[in-house]
């Protein structure tokens, strides 16, 4: 999974238990599928709820 805008994927990282033992763990970016205008085309791509944030507060200005 990846952000067409950004271009955010999967990170990793370690779960820690009570008793210290480290276990891997992946952290997955929250992608929706959401249309967007660009250059007065519109187009369905698969975004970050972050870009989705920023484009709409892009749009109300």
């Amino acid at each position: 999974m990846k952000c067409d805008l950004c271009g955010k994927t999967v990170q990793f990282g370690k779960n820690v238990s009570h008793s210290k033992v480290h276990t891997n763990r992946r952290f997955m970016p929250n992608i929706q599928s959401a249309t967007v205008t660009i250059g007065g085309e519109t187009k369905r791509l698969k975004l970050c709820t972050r870009c989705i944030r920023t484009q709409n507060k892009i749009k109300t200005r």
